[in-house]
């Protein structure tokens, strides 16, 4: 039987956890990132693939530098645009795929040539966030380089759908799930509340392909994704997030599915997962077969780590017993240096090209862990870690972590009197900085402590939204919002005596523990309507002020008082008055657009012939990307006019005194007084509203243009 053609196979180059703008202003590593991420876009290049299959993590920060996104967009358009036709067709409907102003894929944009498309979601470092939600991967897909694909906007009810494309005989469902919080994900499939959608028709035709982003692992009993917990029906996951580059599919007897985890492409900690050679791999999919191709990276910096436990060593065993040691212990640890970072060097010439040896060797990444505990009462005299790392600073490219020192654990917990209790030695010296994420350090040390006010689970969430994501009023807003809802719940009770005070706050922050436990997120405070006057460029982003938190219920009111006082009403010319109302209860609210005529709604053109019809994977009848007809609008009526009146004009002298006048105010009133103005010789005349017939609607000097319909173009496919 003859194999597969090319016009048959889907090549795609399946790569994870880019980090771009790790570590980018250190002098000798700045440029590693960039650098393996412009590797692998030439790597899908020069192979000729079909598309490029991204799981998370592109970006290392959430806000990623300008130098960060500039190599970024440098690297995919020398790599992705082209006059070359891209054979994939797009079977699904697109608009349930790709949100944003560009709700399609690129390649399909008559106005861009792109030959290789990009497909991503994103991962935890670089998630949505801020104002409007948005991504460093929407930036990239409104300029046309990428399609974001796999968003999670409830991440209590996720519904996922896939991306139906297909060339030639082969058919590909791509499913993706942008990284959520693991404990809350865990929940959400628990409670069922994951669904995953499957083509209507010739379900055994397509090979059922997924990207997710969580924890692979069990590091706690909810902080991960188990495998069991994804559909049976998927033939291959590609799993991100974990650095570890399993490369090899490894096969689920129970799920019946293969996992593939690439790994990281740049080494972010010094860890012994980071230490396995990186590499990527090209998926070739034929009908229901596939075949992985692993490629090597060579732009990676050469990573070497070793660890050590001193009472097993033969040459210096038993230095723990003698004195002035320090200075033996030392050269025997530099010579294991010495010896990691030839074979670092000596391991990345091995996969190099016969003409890039010419080049230089980049300074290795050299980690030496040592177990330094004395048996029988001993004691290791050992060097400090960061003046022993700086005597190889023109040999290695981490001049000041190469070595580190730990003990074993013990169940003594030490104690600081008078002070917070800290956490083990020991597990201070695990945590290292480059490896630990900052809430987990956070727990750790909130653990020996007792707080009364703040929440604890949350109060890490805030300085992670600070560390991490650049949120610069993260931890004052946090602080805010918890002694915001103290004084709410304080004033809530009925007669409370002093010593009761500590019992109702302890009642508080444990409710707003378990809030937060339950929804993954905390309760924060509502932001005032930005005042007309207000100017961000000069005086900064209106959400940031502390005046524009609503800290109470009362503000809040007062807020939308304010904004109901003074209704404008509709007129032409000087005379149009405004009147006070009051904001109706339960009526609807009048139709925008013009005095009382009624606005044409015509509903949408379902031209969705060529869609392939989606079901549920429970649910054989439910359809996807099929959406439900336009609920019909009400036109509300403009209430009656009243009986027309002759009006009394007002002098003009006195209207520009009152205006005058109203300069000094704070707050603009466009309301006509309803007392008597004061003439020029004492005497009052008292001015009236205009009526509403007054203001013929047949005297407008600009006919209202007609309404446009909302109608969904479908674009042409090619």
């Amino acid at each position: 039987m003859p194999g597969p053609t090319a016009a048959d196979t889907i090549r795609i180059l399946v790569a994870t956890d880019s980090h771009v703008g790790y570590n980018e202003r250190d002098h000798i590593r700045g440029d590693d990132s960039w650098k393996s991420f412009h590797e692998v876009m030439c790597l899908a290049k020069d192979r000729d693939v079909d598309m490029v299959l991204l799981g998370g993590d592109l970006f290392h920060e959430n806000k990623p530098s300008r130098k960060s996104m500039y190599q970024v967009m440098r690297s995919l358009r020398m790599n992705c645009l082209g006059d070359k036709p891209c054979q994939l067709e797009v079977l699904s409907d697109m608009s349930e795929n790709f949100q944003g102003a560009f709700n399609h894929v690129n390649y399909e944009d008559p106005d861009i040539n792109i030959s290789m498309p990009v497909f991503s979601i994103h991962g935890n470092h670089d998630d949505p966030s801020g104002e409007g939600h948005f991504a460093a991967l929407d930036l990239l897909q409104v300029s046309g380089l990428v399609n974001y694909f796999g968003r999670t906007p409830e991440s209590d009810n996720i519904q996922i759908k896939p991306v139906l494309l297909q060339k030639g005989n082969t058919k590909l469902a791509l499913y993706g799930m942008s990284n959520v919080r693991d404990e809350r994900l865990f929940r959400t499939f628990r409670d069922g509340k994951v669904k995953f959608f499957q083509p209507g028709t010739q379900k055994e035709d397509w090979f059922n392909l997924m990207t997710v982003h969580q924890n692979h692992h069990a590091y706690t009993e909810t902080g991960y994704l188990p495998e069991n917990f994804l559909p049976e029906f998927l033939d291959l996951v590609i799993w991100g997030h974990e650095h570890e580059c399993l490369i090899d599919p490894k096969y689920n007897p129970e799920m019946n599915f293969h996992v593939m985890q690439p790994g990281s492409s740049v080494a972010t900690s010094l860890m012994p997962g980071e230490a396995v050679p990186k590499h990527v791999a090209i998926l070739s999919l034929a009908g229901r077969d596939f075949k992985v191709e692993p490629i090597r990276l060579k732009t990676i910096r050469p990573f070497k780590m070793k660890e050590i436990v001193l009472a097993d060593e033969k040459e210096i065993k038993n230095l723990a017993k003698r004195q002035d040691h320090r200075a033996e212990l030392t050269r025997y640890l530099m010579g294991i240096v010495d010896e990691l970072i030839d074979e670092a060097i000596e391991e990345w010439r091995e996969i190099q090209d016969e003409d890039e040896l010419e080049e230089e060797p980049p300074k290795p990444l050299i980690r030496l862990r040592v177990e330094f505990s004395a048996p029988g009462g001993g004691h290791y005299d050992c060097e400090n870690p960061q003046r022993f790392s700086n005597r190889f600073v023109e040999k290695v490219a981490n001049t000041n972590d190469i070595i580190q020192f730990y003990r074993k654990k013990t169940s003594a917990s030490r104690k600081v009197n008078n002070a917070a209790e800290m956490p083990e030695e020991s597990l201070l010296a695990q945590l290292a900085i480059d490896s630990v994420r900052i809430e987990k350090l956070v727990r750790q040390f909130l653990e020996a402590q007792n707080l009364t006010i703040l929440p604890q689970n949350s109060f890490g969430d805030a300085v992670s939204e600070f560390v991490d994501k650049g949120e610069t009023h993260a931890m004052e807003n946090f602080v805010t919002d918890s002694l915001v809802n103290q004084h709410k719940h304080l004033m809530s009770l009925d007669q409370t005596e002093e010593e009761d005070l500590s019992a109702a706050w302890e009642q508080n922050r444990l409710a707003e523990e378990a809030h937060f436990a339950q929804n993954g997120k905390r309760t924060k405070s509502k932001v005032k309507p930005k005042p007309v006057t207000w100017d961000s460029d000069d005086d900064g982003h209106w959400a940031d002020q502390p005046i524009a938190a609503i800290v109470s219920e009362d503000d809040e009111q007062a807020d939308d008082d304010d904004d109901d006082a003074v209704v404008p009403a509709k007129g032409r010319g000087k005379a149009a008055t405004a009147k006070k109302v009051a904001a109706p209860a339960k009526k609807a609210a009048p139709a925008k657009g013009g005095r009382g005529r009624k606005k044409v709604v015509e509903e949408e053109s379902e031209d969705e012939d060529e869609d392939i019809v989606m079901v549920d994977s429970g649910e054989e009848d439910s359809s996807l990307f099929v959406k439900p007809s336009a609920p019909s609008r009400a036109t509300t009526k403009k209430p009656a006019a009243r009986k027309a009146s002759p009006v009394k004009r007002a002098p003009a002298a006195p209207r520009r005194r009152a205006a005058a006048k109203s300069q000094t105010q704070s707050r603009l009133d466009f309301s006509q007084p309803s007392f008597s103005q004061p003439k020029a010789n004492g005497v009052g005349k008292k001015i009236k509203d205009l009526s509403d017939d007054e203001i013929d609607d047949d005297d407008d000097a600009f006919e209202p243009g007609p309404s446009t319909a909302t109608v969904r173009s479908t674009r042409s496919r090619r």
